[in-house]
């Protein structure tokens, strides 16, 4: 499991954390920005990661962004991040493909020097030109 993903901290903590009031976590959770890994007893967890996104949250609204367009905005960097991800996939199999395609051109040239002859043992014939 991933370090940052483990949820450790209770609401409290998790706010003192963030610099916000417990009650603010409560209406993140609410409006669907923050969903908090809950306990067997129906306790809410936080991670690092959600601090982190809390933090991120915090630097929205505090610059006049509405929870609204907090929570569009936290969409759109979600998925330029699954973007940014899918494109270095592709250019590593792009990589992989062009280098293999490498391999291919000098397995060919290699074949080709292979069944060139030599000039020195052809018979060229000659044909002159009658003036």
């Amino acid at each position: 499991m991933d370090v940052d993903a483990r949820a450790l901290y209770v609401i409290s903590v998790a706010a003192e954390l963030a610099g916000v009031h417990p009650q603010t976590l409560r209406i993140y959770e609410r409006k669907g920005l923050l969903p908090p890994a809950r306990t067997s007893g129906r306790s809410r967890r936080y991670s690092d990661r959600d601090i982190a996104l809390l933090r991120r949250i915090q630097d929205l609204t505090n610059d006049g962004v509405s929870l609204a367009g907090v929570q569009r905005i936290l969409a759109l960097e979600n998925d330029l991040a699954i973007a940014r991800e899918r494109i270095a996939e592709l250019e590593a199999r792009l990589d992989a493909l062009q280098r293999e395609a490498e391999l291919q051109v000098e397995a060919a040239h290699r074949q080709y020097r292979r069944d060139l002859v030599p000039a020195r043992s052809t018979v060229v014939a000659r044909i002159e030109a009658h003036r």
